[in-house]
Parts: structure tokens; C-alpha cells; sequence
């Protein structure tokens, strides 16, 4: 990669929170390139589902259409149960939408990267990032890396955003402190089960023994188990088994009756942080710096409303560079905002400080916080695009 010319904005990492701010800044006129190690429509670890706040930002996108079409099933109802109780919730129409949809990440990510490519994002595969460039101020500048081949990579960018993840290197190579630590952890083993009957969204929670069911493509559900990471490090398969097994038997047996897979993915369990979201030439958006449970299964939601509260900042700060720091604090800020109630609520639920009579008051706190993001999104008016 020749150094033909300064980007706008280069972003690292091309999921869903990198192509998602990619796409909107090259809408409202931005000069961008993303790069990522990974290729083109390669599988991640994910829970799917989205929330009402993400789909509302793909509807306002014009990209919830090519979910739907990529036979992605909609989802009009969830399910929690807990301790002796049971509830259903209908998905009621608001905001334009009239259901939720949990798109495999090979669905999903492919259509946020070809949505930036046509809005003008030079995307680029292959190239792993390995530090950051800065000038005599301190200043980030650009990146550093190699290509697939062992090239050496450097892009000089007025703004550098690190999409890469919870082990972000971006965060990493800025020193971007963590401003809230998170101390509970679920160590989660999923995998895809066909010939599963399932009616939406379904929750499950037992002390030390969560599961769920999310409906995906191809005819698929995801089938997850979660416990704490000393329970889950005991076997993979046997221990979702078990785990599904005390959540929930009717689950268990719909399971047990299905065609399962032939491999599970397990995710050990890693503390939620919040970290310090942005800095001189520098911003970071999705896990690399909000990352929380996946108990939650709100990570994905999170991350294309960030990508949304960024992509504004950089617009706002692209219009006039005096006012970048404050454009950029201003990110921080409505994020941290909208995430900390339901930081914590999640943090308390991994962590497994609950019994059976506390968990239907948790759950109704994650539902509250969920709302106040969802209006907080509603109201907000599109990027402008160019």
C-alpha cells in the first residue's frame, strides 16, 4: 500500500461497529479506509440477536431490507424464564419496525462492508495493524502494519478509529485507560442446532445455569449455554448439556430431538470494561471500547449505536477541527450515558450475584435501560449524508 494520499478517517477493523461508522462517514463526504487481518464474510463469535435500538439503525440505514431478504427470520416475540416463572413479551410495532432479527455474522458483516463500499470506503483485508503513527505533538497520525504478504503498511489519517475488537490494538497502542471495570464473567458454549422448534427470542436464567435459543438463518437456531468459567472449563459439550439441562428441561429436550452440530465455540469468560473512548486523532468504537457480557446479547445493538454517536463526532469535527475535542467528548459522554445503567445490571447478572427471587427485578432493570437507549436512538436525526 502506497502512501498516495492523507485519509479522513482510517478504520481498523471491518465488523460491525468498523463497517457501520465506515458507511456513515463516507455518506456525509469523508475520505475513508478500513483495513482488517480477517477476510471478507469470515464467521465471528456472536449471539446474533438484536435489539429494537440496532434494527432501528439498520431500518434508518436502508439495510434492514437486505437482512430480511437474506432470509434472516423475524423474531415477534421473547420469552424469559426464571425460578418458577415464565413471560412472554409481543414485539410491538414503534420507530418503523415490527420485529427483531439475529442475522448470522456472515450475513450481517457483509452487508455493512458492501453498504461502505458504496458509499465510497476503500476496504482493505488482509492487513494486521500493529501500531499507531504520531507526530511531534503526540498526535496520532496513521497506522502501521503489514499486508497478507509481509508488506509493510503505513496510511497517514486525520482521525484514527479502532474497530478491533475487545483485545483492540489500537486501544492498546494509545493507552486508552479503562474508566469502568467490570468484575462478573459467563463463560458461554454455543453452537447450531437445525430442527429445533422455537417461537422467538428465549432467555433462560438459573443460578449458575443460563441458556437461550435465537433463531438465524438457513433454518438455524443458536443454541447457548452459559455458567461460570470453572463449571463451563469442565467439557464443552457435555457441560452445555448439563447447563441446558437445569435452565430449562423442556429447552433440553427440543434440543435433544434437533440435529446438532458438528463443533461448538466456546468463550471462556472476560470481565466487561468501558474504556476512554477517545484522545488526539484517535477514537475507538464497538468492543474495543465498551465491550460487556454476552449475556446481555446486547453487544451487537451497542455497537451500531456507537458507530451512529461516533460517526456524528467525526462528521461535527471534519465541519470545523477546533471543536474535535469537544465533538469527540461529547461521543463519550452519550455513550457512557446510555451504557452504564445497563452495564451494571449485566455485570451483576454475569457475575452471578442473584438468587431466583432477584433475577425478574434484574431483568426488568435491563429492560428499563434497554428503553432509554431505544428513545435516545429514536430521536436522534440521521448523519448527514452528502
Amino acid at each position: 500500500m502506497h502512501r498516495e494520499h492523507r485519509y479522513d478517517v482510517v478504520v481498523v477493523g471491518a465488523r460491525a461497529a468498523g463497517a457501520a461508522t465506515a458507511m456513515l462517514l463516507a455518506r456525509a463526504g469523508l475520505d475513508v479506509l478500513v483495513v482488517d487481518r480477517s477476510r471478507y464474510g469470515a464467521d465471528t463469535l456472536s449471539t446474533h440477536a438484536l435489539m429494537r435500538g440496532g434494527v432501528i439503525q439498520l431500518h434508518r440505514w436502508g439495510l434492514l431490507d437486505r437482512i430480511v431478504a437474506a432470509g434472516t427470520p423475524p423474531v415477534r416475540r421473547t420469552t424469559f424464564r426464571y425460578a418458577a416463572e415464565e413471560i412472554t413479551i409481543a414485539i410491538r410495532p414503534s420507530h418503523g419496525i415490527d420485529a427483531l432479527y439475529a442475522p448470522r455474522r456472515t450475513v450481517l458483516d457483509p452487508i455493512l462492508v458492501d453498504a461502505a463500499v458504496d458509499a465510497g470506503v476503500d476496504v482493505r483485508y488482509g492487513i494486521t495493524v500493529s501500531n499507531v503513527r504520531r507526530d511531534r505533538t503526540g498526535r496520532v497520525t496513521g497506522i502501521v502494519g503489514r499486508d497478507h504478504a509481509g508488506r509493510g503498511v503505513a496510511v497517514d489519517a486525520r482521525l484514527v478509529i479502532g474497530a478491533d475488537g475487545i483485545r483492540s490494538v489500537v486501544a492498546d497502542r494509545v493507552d486508552a485507560p479503562i474508566e469502568h471495570q467490570g468484575t462478573g464473567a459467563t463463560a458461554v458454549v454455543y453452537g447450531y442446532w437445525s430442527g429445533v422448534p422455537v417461537d422467538g427470542y428465549e432467555w433462560i436464567f438459573r443460578t449458575d445455569a443460563a441458556a437461550g435459543l435465537i433463531p438465524t438463518n438457513e433454518g438455524l437456531t443458536c443454541v447457548f449455554a452459559g455458567a461460570s468459567p470453572r463449571r463451563v472449563g469442565r467439557g464443552v459439550r457435555a457441560i452445555l448439556e448439563e447447563v441446558l439441562r437445569d435452565a430449562s428441561p423442556d429447552a433440553a429436550d427440543r434440543v435433544a430431538a434437533g440435529a446438532g452440530p458438528a463443533g461448538l465455540r466456546t468463550f471462556i469468560g472476560r470481565p466487561g470494561h468501558l474504556r476512554r473512548a477517545w484522545g488526539p486523532g484517535w477514537a475507538l468504537v464497538g468492543d474495543a471500547g465498551y465491550w460487556k457480557d454476552p449475556i446481555s446479547a446486547h453487544g451487537l445493538t451497542d455497537a451500531l449505536r456507537d458507530a451512529d454517536l461516533l460517526a456524528r463526532a467525526v462528521v461535527a469535527a471534519a465541519a470545523d477541527p477546533t471543536d474535535e475535542a469537544e465533538a469527540l467528548a461529547e461521543y463519550q459522554a452519550v455513550r457512557d450515558r446510555l451504557s452504564l445503567p445497563l452495564f451494571a445490571v449485566v455485570d451483576t447478572i454475569a457475575g452471578q450475584r442473584w438468587s431466583d427471587d432477584e433475577i425478574g427485578g434484574l431483568l426488568l432493570q435491563l429492560s428499563a435501560a434497554m428503553a432509554d437507549e431505544v428513545d435516545a436512538i429514536a430521536a436522534l436525526d440521521p448523519v448527514p449524508v452528502r
